[in-house]
């Protein structure tokens, strides 16, 4: 979750408002990173976003498929999945692919999500051939039997437990999902259940694995000193001569209408700083009234974005009532999304008066929206995000992978700073209207224990 204030970011303001108003005198210029594309006979889509600062590149393989893609009764499997991915292949043993990476230089790594898996590695640039060599063979030959199974089992159920079961900040989001989405699969943990992750056998990952992991639902992004011209042909060497897969149909589970408000504590002696947060269901790029996106975005960065934003200045510095707070929304996703607003009492200052205080913030924002100033500063701010992105060799071909797997287009990327230059006021004002329903929400409590008078209870929603 984003913290309220990060003064790294705060130190560079001042520089991100300079870039964006000299973006802003180029209105020409709308593109971000100028990406090159191709598609192979199989439907493998590849896409290059050159980078010729340094000789390196960044050479990505995105599926099209995750945690939502899962039967009921098996979560865990897309990430289970992901971590044999580093074992076994009919050509070479346990561990060779990440030996091999070492060997030359590179740097690897994978991850899954609730929409989609990724796994890429950053080598020198006459490397990138053996990169594509190597990651085609394990997505045709790898080895999944119980011997690969079991000892990857157990990382992944240490890995829970370290990061879930010893996080109770982890243990409430796990709930908050849980109660969020009534039919969704997002309700379900990316990591998995225990219980489910105990069970799954290697032939049910096996079978996702021939389901799933086929040139057709992929993406390739390579990022850095190369051009479509130079990767071509590699691309039509090794990725192309794999054949196109039969797929099934993809999840299209939908969010029945959802008519009450719900509440959620978790109390827990780990807790070292209580805190509130409330999630909105809401749309997304590619889900529900997605006319509303944009604007959302705009309202998140206004709302929350840094610590001159409405939240943090109303609650932490005039009313004294936290010591953090923000908001948080994210667009791109296969499936629905959420809106959050969250923030950390002061000590001596009860949750529902911390609760009260945020409840008015949201009210006179859907009755009087945001001012046009807000919306200037978040939306330069965003913009100048554009510019900046451009600097980093994984950045172009991480955003340009995700959006292109959840089923955007380049053009939608290329685009993004020119749609949220044109979010206006009435935008955000009727984004908020359509998101800040209390019978779509989760409020949700991260408490001390024993909960003491100045932190414990909390109150009913307001009505």
């Amino acid at each position: 979750m984003k913290t309220a204030f990060n003064p790294r970011r705060f130190a560079v303001l001042g520089a991100m408002l300079i870039a964006a108003m000299l973006w802003s005198s180029f209105p020409a210029r709308s593109a971000v990173f100028n990406p090159e594309t191709f598609t192979l006979n199989n439907g493998m889509r590849v896409v290059v976003v050159p980078n010729h600062r340094v000789p390196v590149v960044t050479h990505m393989v995105w599926y099209r498929v995750g945690a939502m893609d899962e039967s009921p009764g098996r979560s865990g499997i897309a990430h289970l999945l992901e971590h044999l991915m580093f074992k076994g292949t009919k050509t070479r043993e346990s561990g060779e692919f990440s030996r091999l990476v070492a060997r030359n230089g590179g740097r690897e790594n994978a991850f899954t999500s609730s929409d989609y898996t990724g796994y890429f590695q950053t080598v020198a640039k006459d490397r990138l051939a053996l990169m594509m060599e190597l990651e085609v063979d394990r997505m045709r030959n790898l080895v999944v039997n119980a011997e690969q199974v079991e000892p990857e089992r157990l990382v992944v159920l240490e890995e829970r437990r370290q990061r879930v079961d010893n996080r109770p900040q982890s243990i409430l989001a796990e709930h908050i999902d849980a109660a969020l989405f009534l039919n969704h699969p997002y309700q379900r943990p990316i990591i998995g259940w225990e219980h489910e992750i105990r069970g799954l056998t290697p032939d049910d990952i096996a079978a996702f694995y021939r389901r799933w992991y086929a040139p057709n639902n992929a993406i390739l992004v390579v990022a850095g000193d190369v051009t479509a011209a130079e990767v071509r042909p590699l691309a039509e060497k090794f990725y192309g001569v794999i054949p196109a897969e039969a797929l099934p149909p993809r999840v299209t589970a939908t969010e029945p209408p959802q008519r009450a408000a719900r509440r959620i504590a978790l109390r827990d002696a780990r807790v070292r700083q209580p805190s509130i947060s409330r999630s909105y269901l809401a749309l997304s790029y590619m889900f529900g009234d997605t006319e509303h996106a944009y604007a959302l975005q705009v309202l998140a960065e206004a709302l929350g974005g840094t610590a001159t934003t409405r939240l943090y200045r109303q609650l932490v510095v005039e009313q004294g009532l936290a010591i953090s707070a923000g908001a948080w929304y994210g667009a791109m996703a296969r499936g629905p999304s959420r809106f959050v607003v969250y923030a950390s009492p002061r000590p001596g200052v009860s949750m529902a008066a911390l609760e009260t205080a945020i409840d008015t913030i949201l009210d006179n924002i859907v009755e009087d929206g945001l001012t046009q100033d807000e919306v200037d500063r978040a939306t330069a701010r965003m913009r100048a995000s554009a510019v900046y992105a451009r600097d980093s060799l994984r950045t172009g071909a991480r955003i340009l992978g995700e959006a292109l797997v959840v089923g955007l287009s380049v053009e939608d990327v290329e685009s993004w700073p020119g749609r949220i230059s044109a979010v206006t006021v009435d935008d955000v004002a009727a984004a908020a209207r359509h998101v800040f329903d209390l019978d779509r929400s989760v409020t949700a409590e991260l408490l001390t224990e024993p909960a003491d008078e100045a932190t414990g209870g909390g109150r009913a929603p307001a009505q």
